[in-house]
């Protein structure tokens, strides 16, 4: 217990006193708002959940039809299998990245290595890799897909973000050959076999350096796999942390659930806060139902998507919006079309939401409040079928005296009185929502 709270200690004061460049990398990644998270590997082949149905304690929500320790094995076995049959021909990365772009989307998270182990790049540290002559895109010139991506999207100016797991169920580092993994965990005692656990901390070690190292600028270090963190579970972060940053000094660096020196800004999964948090954030949250691709996936909407992200930017985050591609290497038709209808909204309402930052009171009724310098704006909500308001409401963020509203995307500029902005009846506006701009 003392080795954990000292621990804890010395993240909270290397927390304090984080570097001016790092500040301002913070700074940089809270203008961008809104970005692309990517789940694509084998498991894409099942149309399965990523990793998760190989753990035999989470098997109720991973793999619930595995009963017996027999089955699981079997099932781990056909699961990393699906790398001989992995072969994405219509991949087309440059698409991807002209798609997100186009939807006001500023950064990619791509996963290069989920917990199943399976690399989607060309490391020299495993044979489970996309690069391998058993997999047969390896024969493809695009076969070095983490490359291929972060390509892409650095051309269309996005900035780029590398998940790496730091767990790996493949690697016999991790999960000892010959004995059953009971859950997420390494399954035996790294204290006891220490010369084991450290040749996965020089794998992992090995594996950043790669991607820091061979894939031109990288932003962000996504590292998820939470449980791997002292004192059962030491990868030595802080020279994880000399490795990646002494190739890519402006990296911001996320340390998933671990809450220490190395979580630049932490991720909420597949929720949005109540309220603003007291430090730098994004909200994870899938576009579906499932983060890896799943055939005939229930998607939200357009409304729910856009509402969404201006809940998430109000209370002063950024949306972190996944998609799933799928086997081949096509994005689902129906995620394409969200994209292309929210690049349409935020083709008019992009000021609203890029470069801000949260101003109280957040949200008032169906209005949230964004701020940029001097300038605020109101972004009003609609409701499915909603009628355009009348008139909108500005209660606690009232317009300076003698000024105008500026209707946004129209040039149109409105009276106010007493905070009571009329929109005008025939104007035509998005049905999911509009932003009112004003000083205060």
């Amino acid at each position: 217990m003392k080795r954990v709270a000292l621990f804890l200690l010395v993240a909270l004061a290397a927390n304090a006193q984080r570097s001016p460049l790092l500040k301002q990398r913070l700074e940089w990644f809270q203008d961008q708002k809104f970005g692309l998270f990517m789940h694509w590997g084998i498991y894409s082949e099942l149309g399965i959940i990523e990793s998760w149905p190989l753990v035999w304690k989470d098997r109720s929500w991973g793999n619930p039809a595995i009963q017996t320790k027999e089955e699981m094995e079997a099932f781990r076995a056909k699961y990393f299998a699906q790398s001989r049959k992995f072969n994405p021909t219509k991949f087309d990365p440059a698409l991807w990245a002209r798609l997100g772009k186009a939807a006001g989307m500023k950064y990619v998270v791509f996963t290069t290595k989920h917990h199943d182990g399976f690399s989607m790049f060309d490391t020299r540290m495993t044979d489970f890799r996309v690069t391998h002559p058993d997999v047969p895109f390896s024969k493809d010139p695009r076969a070095n897909i983490v490359k291929e991506v972060f390509h892409a999207f650095r051309s269309e100016g996005m900035g780029i973000g590398a998940y790496f797991s730091k767990s790996d169920w493949h690697v016999p580092y991790y999960w000892k050959p010959g004995v059953f993994a009971e859950d997420r965990n390494p399954n035996y005692d790294t204290g006891a076999e220490p010369e084991r656990w450290a040749k996965f901390v020089e794998f992992v070690h090995g594996q950043v350096r790669e991607l820091m190292t061979g894939y031109g600028k990288v932003d962000i270090l996504w590292l998820d796999g939470g449980q791997v963190r002292p004192p059962k579970q030491d990868i030595q972060m802080d020279k994880l942390a000399r490795i990646a940053r002494g190739a890519q000094p402006q990296l911001i660096m996320v340390n998933r659930t671990a809450k220490d020196a190395y979580e630049d800004y932490r991720t909420p999964e597949q929720e949005v806060p109540d309220k603003p948090l007291p430090y730098v954030w994004e909200s994870c949250i899938t576009m579906g139902k499932q983060w890896s691709y799943k055939p005939n996936d229930e998607y939200k909407s357009t409304r729910q998507l856009i509402h969404l992200l201006v809940d998430v930017v109000a209370k002063g985050g950024n949306l972190l919006l996944n998609i799933g591609p799928a086997p081949d290497g096509t994005l689902p038709p129906t995620a394409v079309s969200r994209l292309k209808e929210i690049g349409e909204w935020m083709g008019v309402h992009s000021e609203a939401i890029h470069g801000t930052r949260a101003i109280a009171p957040y949200k008032e009724g169906s209005v949230a409040y964004t701020r940029k310098g001097n300038w605020v704006y109101g972004i009003v909500l609609r409701g499915e079928s909603e009628a355009l308001p009348a008139e909108v409401l500005l209660k606690t963020l009232k317009p300076k005296a003698g000024t105008k509203v500026e209707l946004l995307g129209t040039g149109m500029r409105l009276d106010v009185s007493n905070g009571v902005v009329k929109i005008p009846a025939n104007v035509r506006l998005s049905p999911y929502a509009f932003a009112l701009k004003f000083q205060i």
